[in-house]
């Protein structure tokens, strides 16, 4: 992009002011410390020019909106045309309960659904299992059959509305029961939009909630790529996600790598499955966390677009433009969130928020200021919601596509980011693959070090954190908490045990008895999965017959 002889008069210039000017003005001002690096614990330079992006290619690098490599967006206009989706999460207690709070954010003008589960549900246990007492309802909604997803979804047409689903170990039984309430509606599954995240490997990297171990636990996410494919084609099977791995305490460039490294297995086993890539390639879609570093957030999610075009076009041959595109949803970081002075983390919101809308995000989930305290209360979700709002109605940032691409140091950053990240595939590559890589604890020991390398920064206070290390007070949290129906449980159990009662249980034992052929053979299990939901089959119920035939992981123990 630059002319040599221009460069060269840049660099002499560069080195005459640092010379000169710089070092005048550091021997009176000297700087606030030795070192400057990025939430990732990567270096900064003090200034960014021409010379930092001097091999940069405009057209082949980053392009034009809309097209290839995507650099710059995948929308021609991108919120000139429509703004992102709006999609808060939420789920707790009872499916009442997050009913109601599903229709007043609705109301409010959130644009998509989005379904927090609790941890049995998570893992795979009915609400009155042994293995989910004291878990019920904390952490997201309890979901036990198609029952509590008929409350749940009870008043909103499922035609209208697109619903993102935070499930992954027993993503395929959830999503069969959200696929049998739309029949129930009378919908169309062609009409359904929306995501599960459905993304496996990224539960033994670092969330683990994994029940099966990764070979079958791969084919029923392939099964759910295939059935969409097929028979539910607006809808997102899976959505790979590095949000979890950059909770776990990951850099930002291992949460670009490591997402993408698995999202390029799904594509493999896939089509070793025998879908051609553009049969299913447009449908995937990706869930990006928003960390404090506003730049390497931006320069993060501009990366991901064009490795994973570059990598769609030249290594798995795509012909559709569609399967070159990196469509994702950012939430803002809920480890970057602080009990201490809670009203700080709507300032964290609003920035790593505005981040995400920098980078280019098609949905987008801002964390409430109360949730390293508790589930969101309903004031604390509107001003969540609200901070979405004025970035989209007031700030000006989406009245231009990429108004930071071309910034050296966006750039620059851009380039660092894309080249660890294929560094790290190298890695992969080398130890044979995802899931070697996961069973010899490559990417857990990865994650590990960054996450001690970040505290021991904040211990030693090298890095501050304003109301932990940093301007810290002694008073008082005053905000409100969400408060949960305290007879929810009691509630969801009797449902439970009058529904195993009145239910047709020989019609629920033959639709197990189906599933579970189906799992020990190699047909796709979606419909059997439907077939046993529609039967008012259990969640508890439907998984066991999957642990019998698959097995149990238990992650191995590395010194």
């Amino acid at each position: 992009m630059y002319d040599r002889k221009k460069l060269q008069e840049l660099r002499n210039g560069k080195d005459k002011w640092e010379e000169t000017t710089l070092q005048n003005n550091l021997a009176r001002f000297p700087e606030r410390q030795d070192e400057f690096i990025t939430t990732s614990s990567e270096p900064i330079e003090r200034l960014y020019t021409p010379l930092d992006t001097a091999e940069l290619d405009y057209l082949e690098d980053l392009g034009f909106p809309g097209e290839y490599p995507y650099t710059r967006g995948i929308h021609p206009t991108l919120y000139r045309g429509k703004v992102w989706t709006m999609r808060m999460f939420a789920g707790f207690g009872t499916a009442e309960e997050t009913n109601q709070r599903f229709k007043y954010l609705l109301d409010q003008g959130q644009t998509g659904l989005s379904i927090a589960f609790d941890l049995p549900t998570l893992m795979g246990y009915d609400t009155d299992a042994p293995e989910s007492l004291g878990e019920f309802g904390k952490c997201g909604v309890a979901v036990s059959s198609l029952k509590d997803m008929e409350i749940l979804l009870e008043g909103i047409p499922l035609d209208k509305v697109s619903t993102s689903m935070t499930i992954n170990s027993p993503a395929a039984a959830i999503w069969a029961m959200y696929l049998a309430v739309a029949e129930k509606q009378g919908v169309r599954l062609d009409e359904l939009r929306g995501t599960t995240q459905n993304d496996i490997l990224k539960e033994y990297i670092a969330q683990k909630e994994f029940i099966f171990p990764p070979e079958p636990s791969m084919r029923l996410v392939v099964d759910t790529i295939e059935f969409g494919a097929q028979k539910v084609p607006a809808w997102n099977p899976v959505s790979i996600s590095g949000y979890h791995i950059r909770e776990a305490g990951s850099t930002a460039a291992q949460e670009l790598a490591f997402t993408l490294a698995d999202g390029l297995e799904y594509v493999r086993w896939t089509l070793d499955r025998g879908l051609a890539i553009d049969e299913f390639a447009p449908r995937l879609s990706f869930f990006f966390n928003a960390h404090n570093d506003f730049f390497e957030e931006i320069a993060k999610y501009r990366a991901a677009r064009r490795i994973w075009a570059r990598e769609m076009r030249e290594t798995f041959g795509a012909q559709n433009p569609r399967s070159w595109l990196m469509r994702f949803h950012t939430q803002t970081a809920g480890v970057s969130l602080t009990a201490q002075q809670p009203e700080n983390n709507i300032v964290r919101v609003a920035i790593q928020a505005l981040a995400a809308v920098l980078g280019g995000t098609q949905s987008l989930h801002t964390n409430s200021m109360d949730e390293a305290l508790a589930l969101p209360s309903e004031h604390a979700v509107t001003v969540a919601l609200r901070t979405q709002q004025i970035i989209a109605e007031e700030s000006g940032v989406v009245n231009t596509i990429d108004p930071l691409g071309g910034s050296f140091f966006v750039e620059a950053l851009t380039n660092r980011m894309e080249k660890q990240a294929l560094d790290y595939f190298r890695r992969i590559k080398e130890l044979g693959g995802v899931i070697p890589a996961i069973e010899k604890g490559f990417f857990q020991s990865e994650i590990s070090d960054a996450a001690y390398r970040y505290q021991r920064e904040i211990d030693l206070d090298k890095r501050r954190i304003v109301g932990v290390n940093a301007y810290q007070d002694r008073k008082p949290v005053t905000i409100p908490i969400l408060e949960m129906d305290p007879q929810g449980y009691k509630r969801q159990v009797n449902r439970l045990s009058e529904l195993r009662k009145n239910r047709d249980n020989g019609r629920v034992g033959q639709a197990l008895d189906r599933l579970r052929i189906a799992c020990q053979g190699s047909e796709n299990t979606m419909p059997y999965l439907v077939e046993a939901v529609h039967a008012y089959a259990t969640l508890g119920e439907i998984v066991e017959v999957m642990r019998q035939t698959f097995g149990v992981y238990h992650e191995p123990t590395w010194i």
